[in-house]
């Protein structure tokens, strides 16, 4: 039975269980008298929630504590094998799967590098097949018992209702690809388990929102910074982030030509390929036969001699001018959005780390307006190079989060009769 507001008595336990888990998350362990005021129930809604919780088997007991001159409360907390999650990274240099409990532990991992081959589709699907596949075996866990698989890609992502997710990834040669029906044909995984497929650098913002330096923020934009560039923006109207193609903003009139096509995108000046892509037309000694993370970790190197000896002026020279790209580029993010935090992640922006950091902040500011300028901070992620798989395992979290702790049910062959959809909502939560 609905309500006025169209919420019926089912949408509202779901409601109460999504609440009672999420607060057990991220602030858990804690009692039930302390999941009142944090979730907004009532006490006798706590405990039937707490109850149904823990005969579903996602909520544990852990320990407990003493409370003001009465008995010891009990401690809850969501219990890690109640689910589990795969999260794919489809990166620069290689493509990364990971298995996760339901409290984002690390089970097992598989890496396939990406060699010559680069984005061929059918190589990026096989590897992320073989991936899920061993990670599986490695951890003992029937693929059924997953919540979902989670996979990072680059490009724009498109949900479409008759071939699921398509990827158009103009920079990596993938015209309108149909990825998750290409995962879903001879997968590893029943067809009872989902596959969540987004913007790369979106997984990585999901990740450093939740768990990383964008923990409090109602407003932030988390930087992807690899071979080209993304950003993913969170606000408090795009909750979940959304992916925007910072990368392809023009900041210099018929200049570079990107990979995109375009001239003078910033991620024809900005991005590690560009940035290697100078170093070497300047002069530079660009190690051969390398990848570009090894290359990058060279010209670092050169640029910044750990024995103190001479740098190398034009890596030094080529390094400074990519601060500039970059702290431009964020500017444009300062004034469009206006973010109370900018976080700098990517297996790139790791490797420049706090070194890069200041000149890139000093820019930003030079080039934004006075006044979000002022109010913006910008710093360094926190999860590493992991937080794009971590960052996609989330994917299928949240959905399970949404649904109140349940797996999606298969469609049934016929609609249920009236009468059980009735008795359904009526029963007590």
């Amino acid at each position: 039975m609905a309500g006025r507001n169209g919420r019926t008595v089912r949408d509202l336990r779901r409601a109460n269980r999504t609440a009672v888990l999420q607060r057990l998350y991220f602030d858990g362990p804690l009692s039930r008298f302390e999941l009142g005021p944090a979730t907004g129930l009532s006490s006798g809604s706590v405990s039937n929630v707490v109850a149904d919780l823990v005969a579903d088997g996602l909520v544990e007991e852990a320990g407990s504590v003493d409370s003001d001159g009465g008995r010891p409360r009990t401690l809850l907390r969501v219990a890690p094998a109640s689910g589990h999650m795969i999260g794919v990274d489809v990166g620069e240099t290689r493509v990364r799967v990971e298995l996760f409990d339901l409290t984002l532990t690390e089970l097992a991992r598989a890496e396939r590098p990406l060699t010559q081959q680069g984005y061929d589709v059918e190589v990026i699907v096989g590897h992320i097949r073989d991936g899920i596949a061993e990670v599986l075996a490695a951890a003992g866990l029937p693929p059924e018992r997953l919540l979902g698989a989670g996979v990072g890609v680059p490009g724009i992502v498109e949900h479409t209702p008759d071939r699921g997710a398509v990827v158009h990834g103009q920079t990596i040669g993938w015209d309108a690809v149909p990825l998750e029906a290409l995962l879903r044909a001879g997968s590893p995984l029943p067809d009872t388990v989902p596959y969540f497929i987004d913007n790369g650098a979106k997984t990585l913002g999901q990740a450093e929102m939740w768990f990383g330096a964008g923990r409090g923020a109602r407003n932030a934009v988390v930087v992807l910074f690899g071979s080209g560039v993304g950003a993913s923006l969170v606000t408090p109207e795009a909750e979940q982030g959304r992916a925007v193609e910072w990368g392809h903003l023009t900041v210099r009139v018929r200049g570079r030509r990107c990979r995109c096509g375009a001239l003078g995108c910033l991620e024809a000046y900005a991005g590690a390929e560009s940035l290697l892509a100078r170093w070497r037309e300047e002069g530079g000694r660009v190690p051969a036969g390398t990848d570009e993370e090894t290359a990058l970790t060279a010209m670092l190197a050169a640029a910044y001699p750990a024995d103190g000896g001479d740098a190398d002026p034009v890596a030094l020279s080529v390094l400074e001018e990519t601060a500039e790209y970059l702290g431009a580029g964020l500017s444009d993010l300062i004034n469009l959005f206006q973010p109370e935090r900018i976080l700098i992640g990517g297996w790139a922006g790791l490797q420049l780390g706090t070194r890069f950091l200041p000149a890139v902040r000093r820019h930003a500011v030079s080039y934004a307006l006075r006044h979000p300028a002022q109010r913006v901070t910008v710093d360094l992620g926190r999860l590493g190079p992991d937080a794009v798989t971590v960052g996609a395992a989330i994917l299928p979290l949240a959905d399970f989060f949404t649904r109140g702790g349940r797996r999606p049910e298969p469609a049934p062959e016929y609609p249920e009769p009236a009468w059980r959809t009735a008795l359904e909502e009526r029963a007590p939560h």
